[in-house]
């Protein structure tokens, strides 16, 4: 029996990060959903935290749109959704996604929160998912979902360093808006705590404005992970 949804979890040495995922998820599989965790050259045991808790574990050239394009290629659901591995997904959150995949949409992505304490990482939540509903775009980490057979006739995510979550939004958006949906997941706030909130907000910023003015995404992953522009 087909089932109706193949969670994609790409992975690269999240061996604090995984488990937990893994564990949120743990009711969903037994609903029935297949998870797949692809992984892109860890070193630390991620691979072996995932075995017995996944349906499938596979391997991949590293790179986080080869990796969901792979698992995409190998899922079963009619509907595919991609989360990150430093996400947190609540029961309720659960619930509300099968709900609406009960109604078939085209596609769609939930409202995130993160991870941090304080009213700053409050305010870039709610900011990045007012940002989402107004443009109809949405970000890897508010984990897109989308029926397979849609996600296939576009090729599925570019094969390009940054920014594929963008561009795979914009091909969607052409077809249908995203169903936006809430409670919100929790994503890690590692990066704006390791390289300051607000340095981060503007670079996102910036990085998103030069790829819409068409700026190479291999320039901006280098400048992505200098942490810097400049």
């Amino acid at each position: 029996m087909t089932p109706l949804l193949s969670v994609v979890i790409p992975v690269r040495n999240e061996v604090q990060a995984l488990p937990a995922l893994l564990d949120d998820l743990a009711v969903l599989r037994a609903a029935g959903a297949e998870l797949i965790v692809v992984d892109g050259g860890s070193s630390d045991g991620t691979v072996e935290r995932a075995q017995g808790r996944a349906d499938q574990v596979l391997k991949s050239e590293p790179g986080r749109a080869l990796q969901m394009n792979a698992g995409a290629a190998h899922a079963q659901g009619e509907y595919l959704w991609f989360v990150h591995a430093d996400t947190r997904v609540s029961g309720p959150a659960l619930r509300r996604l099968l709900d609406v995949l009960q109604q078939r949409p085209l596609w769609g992505r939930f409202d995130v929160r993160l991870s941090g304490p304080g009213l700053a990482f409050r305010v870039i939540g709610a900011m990045i998912s007012l940002r989402s509903r107004l443009t109809g775009i949405a970000s890897g980490d508010q984990g897109i979902f989308v029926r397979k057979a849609a996600f296939a006739a576009l090729g599925g995510y570019a094969p390009i360093p940054l920014m594929e979550d963008l561009q795979l939004c914009r091909q969607l958006k052409a077809q249908a808006r995203p169903r936006c949906l809430r409670p919100p997941l929790s994503t890690s706030s590692r990066r704006w705590e390791q390289h300051g909130i607000w340095r981060t907000v503007m670079l996102m910023w910036c990085l998103r404005l030069a790829y819409y003015c068409g700026v190479s995404p291999h320039t901006l992953a280098r400048q992505y992970r200098r942490g810097s522009l400049l």
